[in-house]
């Protein structure tokens, strides 16, 4: 299986709407990635599988910051390597845009997720209480420096 990571453009906008509706209690609207498509220091990545999106990630960089925003893969292609390969990639995106440092939020309760963070140099720095909705849950705030 060949995956094709590159940035996100109008093309896909459709599709990463309807992954990260099956994927979050409250996803983005097609507006955020239009803005995120259009932000000179913004990055958005699709990977692809043929020209199915089966992943997509996006990170703001501010002021020396990336923010990593909705990391989400595709139910039936986790556990194969891909949301590794795309946070690579976004890592290296965002140190061209000028990231010396990466923040993100996570469910305290997603260990996937949190472990694939930790294995990339991500530690836990805090915890922001109820962050989430739809479940009610805390985020933990975790940094790679």
């Amino acid at each position: 299986m060949e995956v094709n990571i590159k940035p996100l453009t109008e093309e896909y906008v459709d599709q990463v709407c309807v992954l990260e509706e099956e994927s979050f209690s409250m996803p983005w609207h097609k507006e955020s990635f239009l803005e995120m498509i259009a932000n000179e220091n913004a990055c958005y990545l699709v990977a692809l599988v043929g020209e199915e999106v089966v992943a997509s990630c996006g990170l703001r960089h501010i002021v020396g910051e990336g923010e990593i925003t909705n990391v989400v893969t595709k139910n039936t292609m986790r556990g194969k390597g891909i949301g590794r390969q795309i946070l690579l990639r976004l890592l290296e995106e965002g140190a061209k845009l000028g990231a010396e440092a990466f923040t993100l939020e996570v469910r305290v309760s997603n260990a996937p997720a949190i472990h694939l963070y930790e294995s990339l140099g991500f530690v836990s720095e805090g915890v922001r209480k109820n962050f989430y909705e739809e479940p009610t849950e805390d985020a933990l705030i975790m940094w790679k420096r």
